[in-house]
């Protein structure tokens, strides 16, 4: 399946989780449109200062890849600030976690939740 950008849904979420401004989530896939246990594939673009506030996933894992932009990365008591390139795998439920934008760029990133 080959789906072009503006096929993509969007959607805009204001303090998501708690967190700081609004977040634009497009969704690359839906489930359904893909085999196997995710219930989520999407690009995540938070503008400078916002932030997706702490939150937990039983049973599940959430993939980040940062594509562009500067992030501070709170996870289970671990502090670390990311940048372009780099990839944060969190979650199963015994820790929470959130991202907020520290830089002077949009902070985009490619975000995974799947199942065990």
């Amino acid at each position: 399946m080959i789906k072009n950008a503006t096929d993509m849904r969007t959607e805009m979420r204001e303090q998501m989780r708690g967190g700081k401004g609004s977040v634009k989530i497009a969704h690359l896939f839906e489930p359904g449109e893909f085999q196997g246990k995710a219930r989520l594939m999407a690009r995540v673009t938070l503008a400078p200062g916002c932030s997706i506030g702490p939150h937990e996933h039983a049973g599940e894992e959430e993939l980040f890849y940062i594509a562009k932009g500067r992030g501070l990365v709170h996870d289970g008591g671990q502090v670390r600030e990311v940048a372009s390139g780099d990839a944060i795998i969190t979650g199963g439920g015994s820790s929470s976690h959130a991202i907020e934008n520290i830089g002077a760029e949009d902070l985009e990133l490619v975000a995974v939740i799947h199942t065990y």
